[in-house]
């Protein structure tokens, strides 16, 4: 039965994962990245670790992709597709990332971590999740709440006219 989930929560995450890369509008692109996220949530889910299941749906699925699909859509069209091609650029980013990368390869290494050593009991994440379950449980309706009144906002705040709207002769 696993294996099953596992399999179908794969098809499910790559599928997404592929979508949110192919597909040209923008807002199903979006909706194929909160799909990604959401079958990462579900491999939590089958790590027996539902706390950070339901934290990556709130996080990521709740909050990061609705901003995306907020920005997306109160965006206007044209300032999304405006394209700058200068090579220039495209080297000078390279170049910044890879200073980016060696500086924060350097930070870790020195860093000292390996030599981190504590005498406190690990913590049970089980215990928290069902906490955030059982006692916490109006907030997270509330938050959900919050979400779909506000995407539902934002697509009425969208919405085009695409007809030329005069005054009505009724």
């Amino acid at each position: 039965m696993a294996d099953a989930a596992f399999l179908a929560l794969s098809v499910i995450t790559i599928g997404s994962a592929i979508a949110a890369l192919e597909l040209r509008s923008l807002v199903y692109g979006a909706i194929g990245l909160m799909g990604t996220l959401g079958g990462v949530a579900g491999f939590f889910l089958l790590l027996d670790s539902p706390f950070v299941a339901l934290f990556q749906i709130a996080v990521y699925v709740g909050s990061i992709a609705v901003l995306i699909l907020f920005t997306v859509m109160l965006v206007k069209r044209e300032l999304i597709f405006k394209k700058i091609e200068d090579p220039k650029r495209k080297w000078a980013g390279i170049g910044l990332m890879l200073i980016f990368m060696v500086a924060i390869g350097a930070v870790i290494l020195d860093s000292g971590l390996k030599s981190v050593t504590t005498d406190e009991p690990p913590v049970d994440f089980r215990e928290i999740g069902d906490d955030f379950l059982t006692y916490y449980w109006p907030a997270l309706i509330l938050m959900a709440l919050i979400l779909a009144g506000s995407v539902t906002g934002a697509l009425v705040l969208a919405r085009r006219e695409d007809e030329i709207s005069g005054p009505r002769t009724d």
